[in-house]
């Protein structure tokens, strides 16, 4: 009779235990663990008056020195923590690799493009190069006279010297012209009292460029001063 059930303690309703961890403390407002200084016996610390100005004197300072700094230093500070924010965000660096295979990309894409460019402009310069002695035996037969207004030869030769202007070959080399050593290939000189520099005499060969590019240079006679 006075022997307990066992199952009276199970039947009975268990309290649930609720640890409540968190740091503000819902009914006084203040951080748990770090009480007033009162309750925890440390003295507060003490600022004189003229400590206090100056301390409000120099944030007012560097405040003012902030808003009179120049727009591009204000840039680069902006630049410099938006760097410090990438890299707070970017733990791993992750962007930073993204950042650099775009750059590297970038550079890539440029120098194909120059490539490119440099490649067709070569290819052209070769093409033409095939076209000099035709164009040179239009220029004889056009000054012996074997090519009349209105001929076909001289339809075709118009034609032809169209044609290789589209593709950016320009012709050089006219009587006249001061000579140039670095354009012109001299093949003869002539003393001439009449000139004060050096200047084409007779043009042999003309010469032709695309842009910077010598296809050919104009082969020249010159007359230099002299008696």
């Amino acid at each position: 009779m006075g022997d307990e059930n066992p199952n009276d303690n199970q039947n009975e309703r268990e309290e649930p235990i609720v640890n409540d961890k968190r740091r503000i403390d819902p009914t006084t407002g203040k951080v748990r663990g770090q009480g007033s200084a009162e309750e925890t016996g440390e003295e507060l610390p003490t600022i004189s008056e003229e400590e206090l100005n100056t301390l409000l004197e120099e944030a007012m300072s560097a405040s003012a020195a902030s808003d009179s700094k120049p727009a591009a230093d204000q840039a680069d500070d902006a630049e410099v923590v938006a760097d410090e924010e990438a890299v707070q965000d970017d733990p791993h660096g992750y962007l930073a690799d993204l950042k650099r295979v775009q750059a590297e990309y970038a550079n890539f894409r440029r120098r194909t493009e120059r490539e490119k460019e440099e490649l067709a402009a070569l290819a052209t310069a070769k093409a033409a190069k095939q076209l000099l002695p035709v164009l040179d035996d239009l220029d004889r037969a056009d000054a012996a006279g074997d090519l009349p207004e209105g001929s076909p030869f001289q339809v075709i030769a118009s034609k032809l010297r169209a044609s290789v202007e589209r593709l950016g070959v320009e012709r050089y080399g006219e009587k006249g012209e001061p000579f140039d050593p670095q354009r012109h290939e001299a093949i003869a000189q002539l003393p001439n009292p009449e000139v004060t520099e050096a200047t084409i005499a007779d043009v042999v060969e003309v010469g032709y460029r695309i842009g910077d590019r010598e296809i050919r240079a104009a082969k020249v006679a010159v007359f230099v001063p002299g008696a």
